[in-house]
């Protein structure tokens, strides 16, 4: 039987006003999926806490670099980007040690998987898929292609706007969080049911930001994007 936490060692109960419901009618897979029933909340216990880890002593020098870990003959096509921010806590305090997961559509908005069928060309040398660790600073970083939009069957004319999905690990498999970064000024926001399925108060916190210093010079642009697991100012994640 699992040993009980001591009530200090509990997380903050999480503050749902932030985050996406489970039931978005403008999202239409949502009717579908999202639960009947209220939820159960479940007490926390040491596993819940400790393990299993997944994945943190097995990476390979390119997981974090997009624009590498894919190549079959040549450089991957689009624009190159570094993405680099920090995992925090409610408190601002860094979260290190962190595994961090990254998929995403190519330049022309099409995912590497035979479920997707855009009529856009698949780029034999980029992947679309990476990951990295937070520093002892709760910092990460990796560099990949900007993604493109991409039709979706949700509605007339349905477009998502780029986007890259990231999956946090935390002490344990079963502390797993997903959210997803997007570009600052891109037109289709507005339009996403996805997007605007958040909270408006919380709508922004996924957006990154420009980063001129973050940017190399003639060679890729940079953009900061943080990553806060709970409070006030907690990043949305997926229902």
């Amino acid at each position: 039987m699992d040993t009980p936490l001591p009530p200090e060692a509990d997380f903050t109960p999480r503050d749902w006003a932030q985050h996406p419901p489970y039931l978005s009618p403008g999202y239409k897979s949502t009717v579908l999926r999202s639960p009947s029933k209220p939820l159960i909340p479940m007490k926390q216990s040491l596993s819940v806490r400790t393990g299993p880890v997944f994945g943190q002593d097995s990476l390979d020098p390119l997981d974090a670099d997009l624009t590498k870990n894919g190549r079959v003959n040549g450089e991957p096509i689009g624009e190159r980007i570094i993405v680099t921010g920090r995992v925090l806590g409610e408190d601002g305090r860094p979260v290190p040690n962190t595994l961090l997961e990254i998929w995403q559509a190519n330049a022309t908005g099409r995912y590497v998987h035979r479920w997707d069928q855009h009529d856009a060309p698949i780029d034999p040398n980029f992947f679309g898929a990476g990951r990295c660790m937070t520093d002892e600073q709760g910092r990460y970083r990796f560099t990949s292609v900007k993604p493109g939009a991409y039709p979706w069957g949700n509605h007339h004319n349905a477009w998502r706007p780029a986007h890259i999905h990231f999956s946090l690990f935390g002490p344990s498999f079963l502390t797993r969080l997903v959210t997803q970064m997007y570009f600052p000024g891109d037109p289709l926001l507005p339009l996403d049911p996805i997007f605007n399925g958040v909270p408006e108060q919380s709508r922004d916190l996924l957006v990154s930001r420009f980063s001129i210093d973050v940017t190399e010079p003639v060679w890729a642009l940079g953009y900061a994007f943080d990553i806060v697991l709970r409070g006030r100012h907690s990043t949305p994640m997926e229902a």
